[in-house]
């Protein structure tokens, strides 16, 4: 009887969780929201061979449904249809009208159904979208598919699409605010902007250049970077609304077909560039040769061969090419080629972006911001720094050219003044003289380095000096006037350090000040920040860009840190304790450094007042508060 009880009793927690999670499935927009992802609120089902009607759809078992489990909604290549469904409620007593945006635009066809069964009614006509239709067909006119939402008001809608596709079956549902959807398109809007806009300049520099040095790897680099960004504009919809939007067919096509114009341009560059040839490297050249051989039959074939039988062989062989170009150019670096240095970093970005693309493709990764927009941002990486090394290739090119001419002048120089070598001599002094002069002139420089470096920095304490503090503070008090930022500034002081002075010494005081220095530099840690001996026992530390909390989170460490340090003095064992003094303002005047080292000055006095051993920070209301820690 007692197991029976047990079966039943484990049926209905069971039951409860299952209804829990059924519950949990539904995505809740009300006048609040902004943004909603709803791929975890999605379920799908692939459709069977004989295509099926939403009439069949709203009555099929909940149990045929599979959850997606996932932040992203991503089930890669195939041939099968797919629906989806998702329950959208509005909890409000007010209509809301959100906009529905599917966030990959190379999706074939989109069938959309909008609560086909609310209040009983008949179910509503389809809404059409995708790449197959012209461009200008589209609810609202954006790269992506975007469909404007009724949400009646206390009720659930449930939204169906039938998704059909030869690409990868990724379908990320986001539910918008309207306003909000606008603000996120010009964020998308001046990002594409940025990119598009690096690589024409990119493009017209690198094509003026080869028409002014006729130098033939420009030409293949033009090719190159042309072909990169004409398949990204394909591939994120781009092209399709500015381009060409009423050519449905070539909108598929040209994914593949300039994605493959990129691997045939990369690879032509990249043996001329880094001088991969028959005669130094016969299996590399013939390798790579052959890479570019297919890449360029694969492009012409997207003229003529339908897309769904070409993605698949085009994203292995941009793989293999990016790989190819990578284990190239890291050969050359090796045997110290010096174009390979900037060539081999370009290619790690590149790489990096299109695998990120692939494996997202592939279901490895989750479609997200980062995988989708990686192949953008490591193409623009690497197409500034293969600039960059071209650049570096014509300068070093045109060094040679220098040296060469001036070498040959020097030849002719000596042959002409063999007669005249009493002026040789008089100009080969000169030419030491000059030289001298030359290297005296650098040992100075490095000498003013070096003093300038001495005078910024205290003896003792090895920390920076009170003179170099001000310089640094006043720039800091400015910047953070000008950019409307808080400034934190802690003055420390050693408690009863004079006292300590007068029953050990002078020097275990200097002792005692180094060790108090460098208890402070092990929480100095960003660029930014500045650590300082003020004067006597005083130091100061300057935290730009630090609210009060990190502020009074840096000074405990500090105050922590030296109470419990133990400082040996003749066989015993001292602990020294300090008052920190915190002021966290955002300047109202550019000129604001008295005022703000006076309050961090003052919170100093009050911890001193309150009993020494703690942090006290200076409220916006010029009042020191409380301190942060009781006496030791």
């Amino acid at each position: 009887m007692l197991r029976v009880l047990t079966i039943v009793f484990g049926l209905m927690v069971g039951f409860s969780s299952f209804f829990a999670a059924a519950a949990d499935r539904q995505a809740i927009w009300d006048l609040q929201s902004e943004r909603v992802e709803l791929s975890r609120f999605v379920d799908y089902w692939p459709e069977p061979e004989l295509p099926a009607g939403i009439e069949v759809l709203t009555n099929l078992d909940s149990q045929r449904w599979t959850p997606n489990q996932s932040d992203s909604l991503s089930l890669g290549y195939g041939k099968s249809a797919y629906w989806f469904r998702v329950a959208v409620e509005n909890p409000t007593d007010e209509v809301t009208k959100p906009l529905l945006e599917i966030a990959y635009p190379v999706l074939d066809q989109i069938e959309i159904f909008i609560n086909p069964e609310s209040s009983g009614a008949e179910p509503i006509e389809s809404i059409v979208l995708g790449d197959k239709q012209p461009f200008d067909a589209r609810p609202i006119q954006h790269r992506n598919f975007v469909v404007p939402l009724t949400l009646a008001a206390g009720e659930q809608t449930w939204i169906y699409l039938r998704v059909e596709t030869t690409s990868s079956m990724q379908v990320p549902l986001i539910l918008w605010e309207q306003n909000n959807f606008l603000a996120a398109e010009q964020a998308r809007s001046i990002f594409e902007g940025l990119y598009y806009g690096i690589i024409l300049v990119m493009v017209l520099y690198n094509l003026f250049v080869f028409m002014a040095v006729k130098e033939q790897s420009f030409l293949h680099y033009v090719g190159y970077i042309t072909a990169m960004p004409l398949f990204l504009a394909s591939l994120h919809g781009v092209a399709f609304q500015y381009l060409w939007p009423q050519a449905t067919w070539w909108n598929d096509q040209a994914i593949t077909v300039f994605l493959n114009l990129a691997l045939v341009f990369g690879g032509t560059f990249s043996l001329r560039f880094i001088n991969v040839s028959p005669s130094n490297h016969p299996f590399l050249h013939r390798w790579t040769v052959g890479v570019v051989v297919a890449a360029a039959v694969l492009a012409v074939a997207g003229l003529m061969v339908p897309y769904k039988y070409l993605i698949l062989p085009t994203i292995l062989l941009a793989f293999i090419t990016c790989s190819t170009m990578l284990v190239l150019s890291i050969v050359r670096w090796v045997q110290q080629d010096p174009a390979a240095r900037y060539y081999t970093f370009a290619w790690v970005f590149m790489l990096f972006g299109g695998m990120v693309l692939a494996l997202s493709k592939f279901t490895v990764l989750p479609r997200n911001l980062l995988t989708e927009n990686a192949t953008q941002v490591g193409s623009a990486l690497g197409v500034i720094l293969l600039s960059i090394a071209l650049a570096d290739r014509l300068e070093r090119e045109k060094k040679r050219v220098f040296e060469t001419q001036q070498r040959l002048i020097r030849e002719e120089r000596k042959a002409r003044m063999a007669q005249e070598k009493s002026l040789q001599v008089q100009r080969e002094a000169n030419t030491q003289l000059e030289e001298r002069v030359q290297q005296r002139t650098k040992d100075l420089e490095h000498l003013n380095e070096q003093l300038l470096e001495l005078s910024a920095t205290d003896a003792l304490t090895r920390l920076k000096n009170r003179g170099h503090f001000d310089r640094i503070f006043q720039s800091a008090v400015v910047r953070a006037y000008r950019y409307d930022e808080m400034l934190s500034l802690l003055v420390l002081d050693i408690d009863h350090f004079k006292k300590f002075n007068d029953t050990y010494g002078h020097l275990v005081g200097d002792d005692c000040l180094k060790m108090v220095s460098q208890c402070i530099q092990k929480f100095i840690t960003r660029p930014q920040d500045l650590a300082a001996r003020y004067g006597g026992e005083e130091f100061v530390v300057l935290l730009p860009e630090t609210p009060m909390s990190g502020a009074l989170q840096v000074a405990e460490r500090i105050r922590m840190e030296i109470e419990k340090t133990a400082f040996p003095v003749s066989g015993d064992v001292v602990h020294l304790t300090v008052s920190i003094g915190v002021c966290s303002v955002s300047p109202a005047k550019a000129d604001a450094t008295k005022d703000i080292f006076k309050w961090a000055d003052e919170a100093l006095y009050e911890a001193k007042g309150q009993g020494r051993n703690r942090v006290v920070s200076w409220n916006m209301d010029n009042q020191p508060v409380g301190s942060s820690v009781s006496p030791a």
